[in-house]
């Protein structure tokens, strides 16, 4: 078996997975602070690549796209702890709490690496993992509300992120899909996203750009590739996941139809 997943609450889960990579393009709904116990993982956002290993803490921010890269590390399988706050878990706890710090989140992974105080408290879910059994209603709430007050007390603007509950508005489609073409998700997705419709978001869509969604993705990030390839001297199989498709051979058909050349061509004209 190359995943298993257990889980302590719907919130609160521990994952396993023994493969070589998997690699996904996600939305979270809720927020995910994530504790990593073994492995390696890459998370790509439009801004920026982070790469996290055992020991390490981070906090994804919903609704944000992003291409996550786990592997397995030091002979160990890809590890970690999740516990997914949600929007209505925040709100009865700012309802008592009032946000303090930055007004605005901030577009960002949140780290906290060498935590003790965070690491003890995701740590201590560990025993309840293996009881078999769900874990108490009472107790989960008591961790998560434990595990946000943490936040608070490492980043005063953490607030600024978990304390926004509004959902994403009508927003410049052009500057959007420029940042985003590699992530490789649903039109549904990219609409939401820019606050639209599909209807509303194909019809914007071809006044940007007087073209269909999906040839100019496809083309997008065919010419990241081979500017990848090109100028960065980057393998194929190392940039074929980083460009938003799914596979290498689908890759490489696509390649050729659009260049009229492999990628290994242009590997071997370098030389």
């Amino acid at each position: 078996m190359e995943f298993e997943t257990k889980y302590i609450t719907a919130d609160i889960k521990l994952s396993e997975f023994k493969g070589n990579t998997f690699k996904t393009e996600v939305m979270f709904e809720h927020h995910i602070l994530v504790w990593f116990i073994s492995g390696e993982t890459k998370i790509i956002q439009a801004d920026g690549t982070y790469i996290f290993n055992a020991g390490d803490i981070f906090l994804i921010p919903r609704n944000q796209l992003a291409t996550v890269i786990n592997y397995p590390k030091d002979g160990l399988p890809h590890k970690a702890v999740a516990m997914h706050l949600t929007k209505q878990r925040l709100k009865d706890f700012y309802s008592r709490h009032k946000p303090a710090g930055r007004l605005q989140p901030l577009q960002k992974v949140y780290s906290f690496p060498k935590r003790p105080l965070l690491q003890s408290c995701l740590a201590s879910l560990i025993p309840y993992f293996d009881l078999g059994k769900n874990l108490p209603a009472e107790i989960a709430s008591i961790k998560i509300e434990e595990a946000i007050s943490i936040l608070r007390s490492i980043d005063k603007d953490v607030d600024g992120l978990l304390a926004n509950f509004d959902e994403p508005g009508k927003i410049n489609l052009t500057e959007f899909m420029e940042r985003h073409f590699m992530f490789n998700m649903t039109l549904d997705r990219f609409g939401y996203l820019t606050g639209r419709s599909l209807a509303t978001f194909r019809r914007d869509f071809k006044k940007a750009f007087n073209s269909t969604p999906q040839k100019w993705l496809t083309e997008k990030r065919l010419e990241l590739a081979h500017y990848q390839i090109a100028e960065k001297k980057q393998k194929p199989v190392e940039v074929y996941i980083e460009a938003g498709f799914e596979n290498l051979s689908h890759f490489s058909y696509a390649f050729k139809n659009h260049f009229g050349y492999s990628p290994n061509t242009l590997i071997g004209r370098q030389r």
